[in-house]
């Protein structure tokens, strides 16, 4: 064989070798943008601060020792937190139980890791959009004599007399100058703590103290919030009456998985504070234990009866995002009666 056929040989074998390298590293960018997408809805739609695999291993612990069967276990509540976490995920993310199953520890580890990549900054997108409607939304509704910039946040939290009473613990009146001055001041008699619920996630920014739970999770803020992260930013400015009922059906399947707006409470207390980065403790409040907080009111139920308003209150939520349609009205009666189905007929009776 002459130099020169072999020549040709090794350079044709090359040309493969680096056909292969090429398609191997288009395989895995594709699978890495596809994973950094899909991780994305896990901050948005699952958990906002616990790690997938914490929840992965509490749902593994439970198979592992037989209660995945409906037979009861005692756990802590932290163990159903995470377990109710994981179904959460299990909802957003479909294909990833099956996937865990059939993947090896080294790919698990790889796929984990680019989802959590993916999470953490549809987070950081999140609150930075935050971060400029906030402001907006308060200058616009409270018309304050110092206006909240949107491109800094040293001047909110409760050095900002408005940020200062959508923060303020409900159960305190902001406008009493011994309050504010206690919590200016950071006293031990005015604690400001995740135990208290702020006074932003009330309708109308008012509270019952003989009633609690009225307007609980009702503020317009959090509805503007809510539609900002998860519809568009436009759409937050009609928070005042109903959603539109565009693709009403599938939106309400959507909603029962994302319409709970947990996350979306903690965001506005961040964009409404004065720390310039995310934090788990900012302090005497605890980020984390709020979002349990509200986690726990509306998955961690007392009863039926308490259920019955947690359903009330996301239907009120499906109903203020997407709007409400009367499909179900839609009989075959009824539609047998409407035009087009005339139309019909009439053109099948000329035929006859």
């Amino acid at each position: 064989t002459s130099v020169e056929a072999r020549a040709k040989r090794r350079i044709a074998a090359l040309e493969e070798e680096l056909h292969t390298m090429q398609q191997e590293k288009g395989k895995k960018k594709r699978k890495t943008t596809y994973y950094f997408a899909q991780g994305r809805a896990i901050r948005r739609m699952s958990v906002l601060y616990t790690s997938v695999e914490d929840l992965i291993a509490e749902n593994d612990r439970r198979c592992e020792q037989g209660f995945d069967d409906g037979s009861v276990e005692r756990t802590t509540t932290e163990q159903d937190r995470l377990q109710r976490g994981y179904i959460s995920l299990a909802q957003a993310l479909p294909w990833l139980h099956l996937k865990l199953g059939r993947v090896d520890i080294d790919d698990c580890e790889d796929m984990l890791k680019k989802l959590k990549r993916g999470a953490d900054a549809a987070r950081g997108d999140d609150t930075s959009t935050l971060k400029g409607l906030v402001a907006t939304w308060v200058n616009q509704d409270f018309r304050p004599t110092l206006l909240v910039r949107s491109d800094e946040k040293q001047l909110r939290g409760f050095a900002h007399d408005v940020c200062g009473k959508l923060l303020c613990p409900a159960e305190w009146d902001w406008s009493n100058d011994r309050v504010k001055a206690g919590i200016r001041n950071r006293t031990s008699d005015y604690i400001v703590s995740e135990n208290s619920w702020p006074l932003f996630v009330y309708k109308d920014y008012s509270f019952n103290a003989n009633d609690l739970e009225r307007g609980l999770f009702k503020s317009k803020i959090l509805v503007q919030a809510f539609k900002a992260i998860f519809t568009s930013p436009s759409s937050a400015r009609e928070a005042d009456g109903d959603g539109d009922g565009a693709d009403i059906l599938e939106n309400n399947r959507r909603a029962r998985r994302a319409i709970n707006p947990v996350k979306v409470k903690t965001c506005v207390r961040f964009a409404l504070s004065n720390i310039s980065s995310w934090r788990t403790v900012n302090g005497d409040f605890d980020y984390e234990s709020f979002w349990n907080n509200i986690v726990d009111f509306f998955e961690d139920v007392p009863g039926p009866v308490a259920q019955r308003r947690v359903d009330g209150l996301l239907e009120w939520w499906t109903r203020k995002v997407f709007g409400k349609n009367h499909r179900e009205d839609l009989t075959p009666e009824v539609v047998s009666k409407m035009s087009v189905t005339t139309l019909a007929e009439q053109r099948k009776a000329l035929e006859d």
